[in-house]
């Protein structure tokens, strides 16, 4: 199956869940940009429709460029191989004004889209496999040593080495110049040639949501889907809800919204690692003050952000999971295991910190 009839029925599918969606009203939230786009992401990773929503609205009504490149980075980096068919529906809404207006306009798509992603599984094992292959220590070697031809990186990618390896070197060959890492040499790649030789290995059809994904997004989330693809067929899966920490309403938003890629969020941080928590006390007693900031909002993410409703659990998504959690806690490759426990104690100290900073309090 190529990618027209792909998405051609992937648009079928669309126009076919708009018919029978009650597109509710458009309430945006008085937030950022950058709160939105937080709260639009971790509301669909929790489930939480009505939250999602409005975010999505915001967005629209702000920046509609960001509410639709957005989705498309969902779509892999939460959905995945979880639910392949929401992906290629998300990837069909991308289409452009033109088709979205055919089917009832820029708000019809976008809330029946971001409604199929909430209530959709999650797999968030393609960002693990990302944040495993950019800063696990084992592979240190393999990101300074695969900037060679795009042909060896091609037989690296498609041959047997462990997922991870194949997976940097499936980035190389794509290009690390479209997403700029500080750990990976910048490359350009040759990704038709990269989707060309994974199609002869793996599905062609998945290859070819993930080349979609690609071409809209930019990320490399998509080519690690069809990398992880094999193994999710090849292995049993259950699906359960992840165990969250407590939550704060702050205003219309709740706490675990303001993330360190917000103002606010950087702000309540900042102000938390001074504070007398156990986890602030760990913090400064082993990760240098520069780089204290961005440590401890990684952690955050682990405890709090990443968290999702209707994960799927399955043995390589789970140990992805696992090395990023624990061992990939880069520049410092420390155990993570204590400073995550710390943090999920600590989060009501967090939220109180945000809404001391941001106000508008209620308990949920």
């Amino acid at each position: 199956m190529d990618k027209s009839d792909i998405l051609s029925i992937a648009r079928q599918q669309l126009s076919d869940s708009i018919c029978n969606f009650q597109v509710p009203p458009c309430e945006p939230l008085q937030v950022s940009p950058w709160v939105a786009m937080s709260g639009l992401q971790k509301a669909i990773r929790r489930g939480e429709e009505h939250l999602a929503l409005r975010a999505a609205a915001t967005l629209l009504h702000v920046s509609p460029d960001r509410l639709w490149r957005r989705c498309g980075c969902i779509a892999f980096e939460d959905i995945g191989v979880a639910d392949l068919d929401t992906v290629v529906i998300v990837m069909a809404a991308l289409a452009g004004k033109r088709f979205r207006a055919s089917l009832g306009g820029e708000w019809a798509v976008a809330s029946c889209m971001v409604s199929k992603m909430v209530h959709a599984p999650k797999c968030r094992a393609a960002d693990d496999l990302l944040l495993a292959a950019e800063n696990h220590r084992d592979f240190e070697d393999a990101r300074l040593q695969f900037a060679s031809s795009t042909g060896d990186l091609i037989r690296i990618a498609t041959g047997a080495d462990p997922l991870p390896i194949r997976a940097l070197a499936a980035w190389f060959a794509i290009g690390t110049d479209r997403r700029p890492s500080p750990r990976l040499s910048s490359r350009q790649g040759d990704p038709t040639a990269t989707f060309n030789a994974l199609r002869e290995v793996i599905d062609p059809g998945v290859v070819e949501i993930a080349k979609e994904g690609f071409r809209r997004t930019g990320e490399v989330l998509g080519p690690f889907v069809a990398l992880l693809w094999p193994m999710r067929q090849q292995q049993i899966a259950t699906v359960a809800d992840d165990e969250f920490p407590p939550e704060l309403m702050i205003g219309d938003v709740p706490g675990w919204a303001y993330d360190v890629y917000s103002r606010e969020g950087r702000a309540a941080l900042a102000e938390f690692i001074g504070g007398r928590t156990e986890t602030a006390r760990w913090v400064r007693a082993h990760i240098p003050p520069r780089q204290r900031l961005a440590f401890l909002g990684g952690i955050v993410f682990r405890v709090e952000g990443g968290l999702v409703r209707k994960r799927l659990q399955w043995k390589t998504g789970d140990e992805l999971r696992r090395i990023v959690d624990i061992e990939c806690n880069d520049p410092h490759y420390v155990d993570a295991a204590e400073i995550l426990q710390l943090t999920r104690g600590d989060i009501p100290a967090l939220n109180g910190v945000r809404a001391e900073l941001i106000g508008g309090l209620h308990h949920v």
